[in-house]
């Protein structure tokens, strides 16, 4: 990548970053590697450091490459889902008896991860409401190596200040992971402002398409991604070529694609503000939100994810997900199609039970690239038909 690519804007970055252009051929696109080996020119004589693909492998290196400059790091690592990302950061920086400090609203499978898995290895770890410094730090305590910020949350939509938990941190001698996944490089670039490293499920915005999964880390510090690179490869959770191909194509509109997510969203959040049936809107774009100053102060746009708490409960909520149309009852979430979902019984079944369980009342929304009239459309007519239903 050219020193005025490094300097240029952000879709510019997004669409060239590691990009360059087959030398053989002059094709625009670079190629896709299948190659699960490749030739030595004699024992140990290695072409451009390829050697197995699990190791090293073109195209993943050029999404590697893409991924770093969208964050503004040195050094990208792609994964085979976003969860085989977080899992080889957290065994490449922590070892039995370590502890970590996570938010007590995040992803159900990060949870799960740290809970279930972690937790078996002898890893502990205290839930906190990251608004709360003082409760931070409070949850702080030697054995504590790690502080996992996840803004905006999943999916109750929390926001957290990112410089001022990086302080926190880095004073206590803690590594700062900032799940970036709701927000994407184009809306937040948590290592400007101060975290360690940046946690994506590239299966979500950057890949954009919900047809590829992946995972994403990028940091800056050399030794840890040696040593997380070291994780990547001995375990072996690395993205698969046409993965790391489609991620790859995704993230070239993915400024584009964040400003429609963000516009819609934007609406959606405003209609529902203004409905009786709602309790609460979650989006952290309305002035109403208690984190809307510092999100705006963090993020260039609000993205295009909200939750709704329905005035109704339990059964409201569960109605109206199972009347959208155009909000396909489905889990995920980023790609181009609008989705809703029951966080308490899908994306979060994990967390039952916990402090990091969902409301009942709950239902979150993917809002996608669709015309914004037919989605209020949509949402409008399944409001309606789950009220009659009462």
């Amino acid at each position: 990548m050219s020193a005025q690519k490094k300097n240029s804007g952000f879709a510019t970055r997004a669409i060239h970053a590691g990009q360059d252009f087959d030398p053989t051929t002059g094709a625009v696109i670079p190629p896709i590697h299948q190659s699960s080996t490749f030739v030595q020119t004699h024992i140990g004589g290695l072409r451009n450091g390829y050697e197995y693909g699990r190791g090293t492998n073109p195209t993943r290196n050029a999404l590697e490459v893409q991924l770093a400059a969208l964050e503004g790091g040195k050094h990208g690592l792609s994964f085979s889902s976003g969860l085989a990302a977080e899992d080889a950061l957290l065994r490449g920086i922590l070892l039995p008896g370590d502890h970590i400090v996570l938010g007590n609203d995040a992803y159900g499978g990060t949870y799960r991860l740290i809970d279930r898995i972690f937790g078996a290895w002898g890893v502990t770890h205290s839930i906190v409401d990251m608004s709360n410094l003082r409760s931070v730090q409070s949850a702080i305590t030697e054995k504590t190596k790690v502080l996992w910020v996840e803004t905006p949350s999943n999916p109750l939509m929390k926001i957290t200040d990112i410089a001022e938990l990086s302080e926190i941190g880095h004073a206590a001698g803690l590594t700062v992971v900032v799940d970036n996944t709701f927000a994407s490089p184009a809306l937040q670039n948590p290592l400007a402002l101060g975290a360690d490293v940046v946690v994506h499920s590239t299966t979500k915005y950057l890949g954009g398409h919900s047809d590829v999964i992946g995972g994403a880390l990028v940091l800056d510090d050399d030794e840890m991604h040696e040593k997380v690179r070291f994780m990547q490869f001995a375990a072996g959770a690395v993205s698969a070529p046409m993965d790391a191909f489609l991620t790859s194509r995704g993230i070239k509109t993915l400024d584009v694609r964040m400003q429609r997510h963000s516009e819609n969203a934007a609406a959606i959040a405003a209609y529902f503000a203004e409905h009786s049936a709602i309790e609460t809107v979650f989006y952290p774009g309305l002035e109403s939100h208690p984190g809307y100053t510092l999100a705006a102060s963090q993020m260039s746009r609000f993205g295009g994810m909200l939750s709704l708490g329905f005035a109704g409960g339990e059964k409201m909520a569960r109605r109206f997900a199972e009347s959208t149309q155009l909000f396909q009852l489905a889990e995920s979430l980023g790609g181009i199609e609008s989705l809703v979902n029951y966080p308490a019984e899908m994306t979060h079944a994990s967390v039952a039970g916990t402090e990091l369980a969902v409301p009942a009342n709950v239902v979150r929304l993917s809002v996608g690239l669709e015309n914004v009239d037919d989605l209020l459309a949509d949402v409008d007519r399944a409001i309606g038909k789950a009220a009659k239903k009462r």
